[in-house]
């Protein structure tokens, strides 16, 4: 077979970063080896750990400080990492459902030319929402209304879970270790990656995690309210971020939770069910009675998520591997259907086999460890066996299991459907570098030298990725999500829409594809209030349909948008050709 030079060129690029990682780490850990005896830390270092000590038992200014340097950080890149377009399908979905939201709506009524907007990922009917959760909705509403952008909302997500990650590991760690578990969370979620430049992100889920990972080792030491509504909070955000891996995380820590409180008996029982169970359950009621009431102004049932009603409108592959296709739907645009049936179908009639299940398990399982992981934070984990064996964190390596064996029966895996799990996993690492710095070998303190050596690679692979990210030199392939991950965006959207807007007038724009269109980069997508909006963007259908709808728009200008030239093009309609 002849070498493909330019396949490996591009290979090298993509997933460079990480041979580059596990070389660095190789080195040290050989000069660690190397090192005939212990050399005396210098003073400055010894000065360096005793300020950092003193500063994590301090743990509220930890939690704090932690959260302010994911914001510093992140606010330094902005003049080479600047805020992100959109383009993924589901991004589009979630700004819809933050225009809504940030409109004062749960949902809006469904448009009279609604087959001329259909996209993915988008109810048209009963209403017109989007068909994800509310959580990340509902923080991108919150950057909208605050800071007038979206992703605003999303910046400081992911500040506010890093600073949840170091409070969580605060309650299975010792102060300097939950703290420099924060700041590495800085470094591999903070800073790059589609959970901070993006807005499907995991930062919600994470959130609800770390809140329920977080009160539940708290509540084993003391029965306090403020820990129960933690827990019932983590468990809500959950139920409306990821609801299934959610209840994969929760179930199991509620179950041990109740377990541990069974113990008491009598007066001892009926008082912890006071103080504690009665209150969470009050406040999961609400939250629950809430997402009823969202579930019904959208789909008209309480009982009905909006994924669900989408999927089954639009979809014909499932979501768990062991259920049966449903019958394909009658699509009125071939994009659609590429992407349900030549994609996704394709996809999920593959894991149907013997080989196809492997293949597909072990795609997901190299996506969550070049997110997560990497063969830093890897090394770590080589001392597993001894986490088993562990009573400081056996309940994170059982409640681990039973998720890891949840999104094993998932047919599609991205990086934030393990977003509950993220304290869990950081909680496992960093316990794991603790035995390795306490490891000896033939007598001698090795294991010290080798953990440093993965927090030094950490701190260098963030640098050399700030340093390629002016030269765009790192640039992944969209799947599997890197931890280095960045795309522009469709920029070639964003400059038509600011074109078209800077123009007098409102306008509706016409989106023409080829027949070698890619299905992933949709261009039709619009605001919660369409009519109002100064920019509608409509397929074109047949010469009937868009008769129909340029009289509906007949004070718009409107214009044909081909989104597959080179590069793509606006000018003004003059009918199908």
């Amino acid at each position: 077979m002849p070498l493909d030079l330019g396949r490996l060129l591009t290979l090298t690029i993509w997933y460079g970063p990480y041979a580059v990682e596990l070389l660095a780490l190789v080195v040290l850990a050989r000069l660690a080896f190397r090192s005939r005896a212990r050399q005396p830390a210098s003073s400055r270092f010894r000065s360096a750990r005793r300020a950092f000590g003193n500063l994590a038992r301090r743990r509220t200014l930890a939690i704090f400080i932690t959260g302010v340097a994911a914001l510093a950080a992140r606010a330094l890149l902005l003049p080479v990492l600047s805020i992100r377009q959109p383009i993924i399908t589901d991004e589009f979905s979630y700004l819809l459902a933050a225009d809504t939201f940030a409109s004062g709506r749960l949902a809006n009524p469904t448009h009279p030319m609604w087959v001329h907007f259909e996209s993915m990922h988008i109810l048209q009917q009963p209403t017109y929402a989007a068909m994800y959760h509310a959580a990340q909705g509902l923080i991108l509403a919150a950057g909208q209304v605050v800071a007038g952008h979206p992703w605003a909302g999303v910046y400081v997500s992911v500040a506010v879970m890093c600073a949840l990650l170091c409070w969580m590991l605060q309650g299975w760690l010792p102060p300097a270790w939950a703290l420099l578990g924060g700041l590495i969370a800085v470094l591999r979620l903070g800073l790059f990656g589609y959970w901070i430049n993006s807005y499907w992100g995991g930062a919600a889920a994470a959130i609800g995690g770390l809140l329920v990972l977080g009160a539940m080792p708290r509540l084993l030491r003391k029965t306090r309210v403020r820990d129960a509504l933690l827990l019932a909070g983590g468990i809500a955000i959950l139920a409306n971020s990821r609801p299934y891996e959610g209840l994969l995380l929760s179930l199991p820590v509620c179950v041990y939770l109740a377990a541990r409180l069974l113990k008491l008996r009598g007066p001892a029982l009926a008082a912890v069910a006071l103080r504690l169970v009665l209150p969470a359950a009050l406040l999961l009621a609400v939250a629950g009675a809430g997402t009823c009431y969202y579930y019904w102004r959208v789909t008209g049932n309480p009982f009905r998520m909006p994924y669900q009603v989408s999927r089954d409108q639009s979809a014909t592959a499932r979501i768990f591997l062991w259920e049966r296709p449903l019958p394909v739907k009658a699509y009125r645009n071939p994009q659609m259907r590429d992407f349900y049936v030549g994609w996704e179908l394709t996809k999920f009639l593959e894991a149907k086999s013997l080989g196809g299940l492997a293949w597909n398990t072990l795609g997901k399982a190299g996506a969550f460890w070049m997110f997560f992981l990497g063969p830093a934070l890897t090394l770590p984990l080589v001392f597993g066996w001894r986490l088993f064996g562990d009573r400081r964190v056996r309940p994170l390596v059982v409640i681990g299991g039973i998720c890891v064996a949840g999104l094993a029966l998932n047919t599609w895996f991205y990086a934030h459907y393990a977003a509950p799990m993220t304290g869990l996993i950081y909680a496992l690492v960093l316990q794991g570098l603790r035995h390795v710095r306490v490891w000896r070998r033939h007598g001698r303190p090795v294991g010290a030298a080798i953990a440093r050596s993965v927090l030094v690679v950490c701190l260098a692979m963030a640098l050399l990725r700030v340093c390629g990210q002016p030269l765009s030199f790192y640039m992944p392939p969209d799947w599997p999500m890197t931890w280095y991950y960045t795309r522009p965006g469709n920029l070639a959207r964003a400059r038509i829409l600011a074109q078209l807007e800077s123009q007098p007038g409102r306008h509706l724009a016409l989106v023409r594809y080829r027949p070698e269109h890619d299905f992933f980069e949709e261009w039709v997508y619009n605001r919660a209030s369409i009519d109002a909006a100064p920019v509608v963007w409509a397929r074109e259908m047949d010469d009937a349909s868009n008769r129909e709808l340029t009289r509906y728009f007949a004070t718009r200008r409107v214009w044909l948008v081909d989104a597959d030239a080179t590069p793509p093009t606006v000018s003004p309609y003059a009918g199908r050709p």
